[in-house]
């Protein structure tokens, strides 16, 4: 072979490599990045895009003008750890089993409660296809190793394995103790850097993060770069490091070129503790009115969600799991339930809502049914909590070891985040929340049809709650 011909062969092979490798590394950015961002306790109204008079949040004000903005997006019960097992796998708490709070420092019956590993979970289907994954912040799916999120789909974890007032606050890497106690002032700034440092690390393969950050849980706590910066107290200075936190992880994207190619997820796992804000809702935090169960959510992704919009379309943290596993281009599991929809054709088109209704639990109960504008309380529930107690209120779990820099700042039972107003609770109750979205007059006598219509939606739904959970008598298994 002459000279010529033999860098005319060379050519052509390096051509076709070329080729090639453009190709696969174009396959490999058409598989979308996704990010779901989800507080702790973050009221409805805790956001100042979301209405609240004081604090300041721009880069999710940005974020909600370059996305959307959800008005009427629920979570199926107003506590953590059922909310977080339902976000990750598309599933009711009756059905995914995580229907209460594992507690480390709790009763024996809640002690070995955890994610059973028939359950799927969005980070196992997508670390099948390829993905990096990691989970950074409070997990509470289960705090013994075989719950830990090493063992459900994650390659890597950094966080408190359960609620930052439970004891005892240990720092999780991966599955082994790396730090106690935690000063928990330096929380959100940690878990945010080490967010920044996977998108880093994978910005040349598809990647899901996951950050379920500790705040604004009690106890509230800010770093010293906020800490009495916001004017607006403790509540305030951990809602700007949120803030802040949240447009680290933009700005990261844009950096890298990832921006177009990621989908990013911005919610709340329920209604907020005192000294939150509800925008005007009933009740808070572990109560079944609005206040409990609807949370703020934004979803941005630039070239596939149309921005600015305001979407007022029924939907709930159930439909994220289908979502986000039909833009990966796989199939939702078809050997189980999922209550999810996919939510896309909402967030890019304002579709009508997928569901006939959506329900919530609390406790081992089905509490509400939401069906359009309508929601049916089967059971009541207080619209307050410690409703005698004031500013001298002594939390039970208390700080455990050097968690706050502010440990008088902390919010009390005198800082009701929900409207107290209202009928007095009884069984039964129907709202309509298009005219009456802080559900203070039961209009169930003027509307009979309704009634009948939503009881009968919720007779069918509790014939798929098992007898376990239904039947469940916790005086009974803590004695044992």
């Amino acid at each position: 072979m002459n000279s010529a011909l033999r860098i005319f062969c060379c050519l052509v092979a390096f051509c076709i490599g070329s080729i090639e490798s453009l190709q696969a590394k174009e396959a490999k950015q058409a598989s979308p990045n996704f990010v779901i961002i989800f507080a702790d306790d973050l009221g409805y109204g805790d956001l100042e895009c979301y209405g609240h008079p004081r604090f300041k949040t721009p880069h999710l004000n940005q974020m909600a003008a370059e996305g959307a903005r959800l008005t009427q997006f629920n979570v199926p019960v107003p506590y953590c750890a059922p909310s977080r097992a339902t976000l990750l796998t598309g599933r009711y708490p009756w059905r995914h089993g995580v229907w209460f709070n594992p507690a480390p420092d709790g009763k024996q019956f809640n002690t070995g409660v955890g994610i059973a590993d028939s359950e799927v979970l969005i980070s196992e289907l997508l670390k099948e296809q390829g993905y990096s994954t990691l989970c950074v912040g409070k997990w509470h799916l289960g705090h013994n190793p075989r719950f830990y999120p090493t063992r459900h789909g994650f390659d890597d974890y950094l966080g408190i394995l359960y609620s930052n007032d439970m004891r005892p606050v240990n720092l999780i890497k991966g599955e082994q103790v790396i730090e106690y106690p935690v000063i928990q002032a330096n929380l959100t700034q940690r878990y945010t850097e080490r967010a920044i440092e996977f998108i880093k690390e994978n910005q040349q393969k598809p990647f899901f993060l996951y950050l379920p950050h500790a705040m604004p849980h009690k106890p509230l706590a800010a770093s010293e770069a906020f800490y009495k910066k916001s004017g607006n107290g403790l509540y305030g200075d951990v809602i700007a490091e949120l803030d802040w936190s949240v447009g680290e992880i933009l700005k990261t994207l844009k950096d890298l070129k990832l921006d177009e190619n990621t989908l990013v997820i911005f919610a709340s796992d329920n209604g907020p503790w005192f000294g939150g804000n509800t925008a005007g809702l009933s009740g808070m935090k572990s109560t079944s009115w609005e206040g409990g169960l609807r949370v703020p959510m934004i979803a941005r992704w630039p070239g596939k969600i149309p921005p600015r919009q305001v979407i007022d379309t029924v939907c709930g943290s159930i439909d994220v799991f289908p979502t986000i596993l039909k833009q990966a281009g796989i199939k939702v599991p078809a050997d189980r339930v999922i209550d999810g929809k996919d939510l896309f054709p909402v967030l890019t088109e304002q579709a009508p809502t997928p569901h006939e209704a959506l329900f919530s639990m609390k406790g081992n109960s089905l509490f509400t049914v939401r069906s359009g504008p309508w929601k049916l309380h089967i059971k009541p529930s207080p619209r307050q909590l410690l409703a005698n107690q004031g500013e001298d209120w002594v939390d039970p779990r208390g700080p455990d070891g050097v968690t706050i820099i502010a440990p008088y700042e902390q919010a009390m039972p005198n800082q009701p985040p929900g409207l107290l107003t209202g009928d007095q609770p009884v069984p039964m109750m129907l709202f309509n929340l298009e005219k009456d979205p802080a559900e203070q007059r039961n209009v169930a006598k003027d509307h009979p049809e309704v009634v009948a219509r939503l009881q009968k939606l919720y007779e069918e739904m509790q014939t798929q709650v098992p007898d376990s959970i239904r039947n469940f008598d916790p005086r009974a298994r803590s004695k044992k």
